[in-house]
């Protein structure tokens, strides 16, 4: 849903984004509050973007009077995966009013307690997911020369598609191509008529994410044909690489010193190969996207439970910052623009 918030008098626009999907992961923390849902779990922190969020509103909505332009904020449904930011932009999310810059956090487990970290450009990757049947014809596990074997021709072709990405991917413009299913056979005796592989692409760069999705479907195709196979490749298309407006990162680095201190603020080196969905809202409004660290203070972040993982925490003392980040960007951006 989205909540509108007009300040007194007209000026900018600016979006604020929280999503709030869980994952298909069986809570491990042993906590109070742990997820009562069997199999489903906050285990990317979503439940503290929307708290963060919320309670940002909550403040801005007192200000009202001193405000002179409008604030959005976007709870989003379906960030893992289903590509909630795109339905609710066709659904008219940037048409009226039409923000003129966009903000999103996101916590990270794995980084210092209260550090906010990120950087101008690339910060996560393009996320392409990769489907691929490679056709045979089964037979007697001990009689393989009267069947055609798709197992060794599927297992050529991943090593194929990795060398690939191995020797054609400049370094400075990267890719990962992971196979992470291969599901074929029904016994120990029986050659298969067909294997089906699973896997994702990455990547930072239209022109890299082209010619990984050519190049995947190329080498299925004629390493099957080079074993008498056939190959039936699908590309299901994931979100675009999330960048960051250079002059939005600027302004995340300011309120975080600011506010924080000179320490709290971390610009990333290199992007994150992960994907987010805030990526298309990025793509149409300038913006940033940024982490907060959420490790107990005191505590190295290095070896706690990453995101994704069923016994992954958050030191909620940190959230507070999350929220003066919110409220702090907005007031900002609508008073001084990027200027």
């Amino acid at each position: 849903f989205v909540a509108i918030l007009r300040g007194a008098q007209p000026g900018r626009t600016v979006l604020l984004r929280g999503d709030m999907d869980a994952l298909p992961i069986q809570e491990e923390t042993g906590l109070p509050f742990a997820s009562a849902i069997p199999g489903a779990m906050h285990a990317c922190g979503h439940d503290t973007h929307s708290a963060m969020l919320a309670s940002a509103a909550r403040i801005l909505c007192a200000q009202q009077a001193s405000l002179a332009g409008t604030i959005v904020f976007m709870f989003q449904p379906g960030e893992e995966g289903y590509h909630g930011a795109r339905f609710m932009m066709e659904d008219g999310l940037l048409d009226d009013p039409r923000p003129d810059a966009a903000f999103a956090l996101h916590i990270f487990p794995t980084i210092a307690g209260g550090l906010v970290a990120t950087r101008p450009g690339a910060l996560l990757a393009s996320t392409d997911a990769l489907n691929a049947t490679i056709r045979g014809k089964g037979g007697h596990a001990a009689m393989p020369y009267d069947a055609v074997d798709p197992i060794p021709v599927a297992c050529e072709a991943v090593m194929a598609a990795q060398a690939f990405i191995a020797r054609r991917t400049p370094f400075f413009d990267p890719a990962i191509l992971s196979v992470t299913s291969i599901h074929a056979g029904t016994a120990y005796n029986i050659v298969p008529d067909a294997v089906e592989l699973k896997g994702t692409l990455r990547t930072l760069s239209d022109e890299r994410r082209t010619e990984g999705k050519v190049a995947f479907e190329r080498i299925m195709r004629q390493v099957a044909a080079a074993h008498e196979c056939e190959a039936d490749v699908r590309i299901d298309e994931g979100y675009p690489a999330t960048r960051n407006d250079p002059r939005a990162v600027a302004i995340v680095q300011d309120i975080a010193t600011d506010l924080f201190g000179a320490d709290a603020f971390h610009e990333m080196p290199t992007a994150i190969m992960g994907g987010e969905d805030f990526a298309y809202v990025l793509r149409e409004i300038p913006g940033a996207m940024a982490f907060i660290g959420v490790a107990p203070p005191g505590e190295a972040a290095h070896g706690r439970p990453p995101l994704h993982n069923g016994k992954m925490t958050v030191h909620e003392d940190w959230l507070q910052r999350g929220v003066a980040l919110h409220c702090a960007f907005a007031t900002r951006f609508l008073a001084r623009g990027f200027d």
